[in-house]
């Protein structure tokens, strides 16, 4: 692709440029439109590697995510036809390293843009790819891969051997396409395998032995058998084209004398075998077409416009591919798909809103409810009854210890009192050496005069009466 730079920068001396009138001033719905127009028509579709984040799958089937790396991220959408079409949305988890097929689109009513998704793929073969990016990196440092190495393929090459399984539709394909193009050389199929244990080797002898077999030509010379090599196969995960990768293969592929033509996989597959071999077809195909191509023709017409037909050509190329990715984004923006995926991107973004603002609503409720809550505990009597009986408890514990304190200080009164009592008593004063004289009807004497001659009375002792007589 082509790269365009866009100088931004104020003039100088337009720091503050008047205001234009009229024509000259963009909405921002033409803004954004021509944005979009920018962006959709300069990048094409293609892949993009990365991990998942962020991923948010709508109820309609759509699905929302990030796909980011150490350096950036950028949004991106899968459209539920597009998953159910592909079989791999299952794919889409966070944290996922995925590769991702799709083109940049901008969501006008944002003003963002977002990669719309077609197809994803499982990117677990991690350390493979490191694998073989190591690899590559390596074996370009030893300029294997330099375009000054490669050899131009044969115009009309009289054998072509093919070095695949005999079984596989890369060697069917093959075949096919030689016969519509009326192809009348010769093909020798080398069998090997092209998968798993052992398959590099096997396609490095092969290679070994397709170098060393040789022809006698018409006048006796002896030259190599065939006149150009195609190594391949259809299809598949990195796993499985793993053995076009391996250091001794590659190494073989670039080593051979006859030469090769690497075709790998589908268009986007690439192997090392691919940078190694002299020229690369995207597919086994693509290689039939390549070397059945009417190569006399074109050689005639490329001595005579040597001086500049490629210059021109590319020119040529570039323009036209310009048109039509013009035409192309164009028409994929009126195109009832675009439309109908504008549609529901709408629908999700007012879904998103709606389900924002009830969401908002809610809490708000509850947070209302909540400060009720508060003010409602704030006057309830609860409280305050709690405290009356916390205080009521603590009158009741300081009367029960005023109680016990008073009654103990009257019952130690009383008892000093009695102990008084007792000191002052009878009994007292009689253990002490007293005695009471009492008449016959037990009243005490406190006088002599009071008793008369030969009078009865008792003696009270404190441990017993003795009665007496006066003289």
């Amino acid at each position: 692709m082509h790269e365009r730079v866009y100088d931004l920068r104020v003039p100088q001396g337009a720091e503050n440029p008047p205001v234009p009138g009229g024509t000259g001033v963009l909405s921002v719905s033409e803004l954004t439109s021509r944005i979009k127009h920018v962006l959709e028509s300069e990048f094409p579709a293609g892949w993009v590697r990365g991990e998942v984040s962020n991923l948010r799958m709508q109820a309609s089937g759509h699905s929302y995510f990030s796909m980011k790396d150490a350096g950036a991220q950028i949004a991106c959408v899968m459209f539920r036809g597009d998953a159910a079409r592909s079989g791999t949305g299952g794919l889409l988890r966070d944290g996922a390293q995925i590769l991702v097929y799709g083109s940049l689109s901008v969501y006008e009513p944002r003003g963002s843009y977002q990669l719309v998704v077609r197809m994803v793929v499982d990117d677990g073969a991690g350390r493979l790819q490191l694998e073989f990016e190591r690899l590559k990196q390596r074996l370009a440092a030893e300029g294997l891969f330099d375009a000054g190495r490669k050899r131009a393929l044969p115009a009309v090459p009289g054998v072509i051997g093919f070095i695949t399984s005999p079984t596989g539709a890369a060697i069917q394909d093959f075949i096919r396409i030689l016969k519509r193009r009326r192809w009348v050389g010769r093909l020798v199929v080398v069998p090997v395998k092209v998968q798993g244990t052992g398959a590099a080797a096997e396609m490095m002898a092969a290679l070994e032995l397709a170098a060393k077999l040789e022809r006698v030509t018409d006048d006796g010379t002896s030259v190599p058998l065939f006149d150009l090599l195609v190594i391949g196969r259809g299809g598949g995960s990195l796993e499985d084209l793993w053995a076009f990768n391996e250091e001794p293969l590659v190494r073989a592929v670039a080593a051979c004398s006859v030469p090769i033509v690497s075709a790998v996989g589908h268009e986007i597959d690439f192997t090392l075998c691919d940078f190694a071999a002299d020229v690369r077809a995207e597919t086994p195909s693509a290689a039939a077409e390549l070397v059945t191509s009417g190569f006399l023709d074109y050689l005639e017409r490329l001595r005579q416009a040597e001086n500049g037909l490629d210059e021109e050509a590319r020119n040529y190329l570039r323009s036209r591919r310009d048109r039509l990715r013009l035409f192309g984004a164009q028409l994929s923006a009126s195109s009832p798909q675009v439309r109908l995926e504008k549609a529901w991107l709408q629908l999700d973004d007012v879904h998103n809103r709606l389900e924002r603002s009830m969401r908002a609503q809610i809490t708000a409720r509850r947070e209302s409810l909540a400060e009720l809550r508060t003010r409602l505990a704030s006057v309830s009597p609860a409280p305050r009854l709690a405290r009356m009986r916390d205080r009521l408890s603590g009158l009741e514990e300081r009367l029960r210890k005023d109680t016990a304190r008073v009654l103990a200080l009257r019952s130690q009164r009383l008892g000093q009192l009695r102990e008084r009592l007792e000191a002052l008593g009878p009994d007292s004063v009689l253990k002490r050496g007293f005695v009471i004289i009492r008449d016959l009807d037990g009243k005490p004497v406190t006088r002599r005069r009071a008793l008369g001659v030969d009078a009865r009375v008792v003696a009270q002792f404190h441990d017993g009466d003795v009665r007496l007589r006066t003289d």
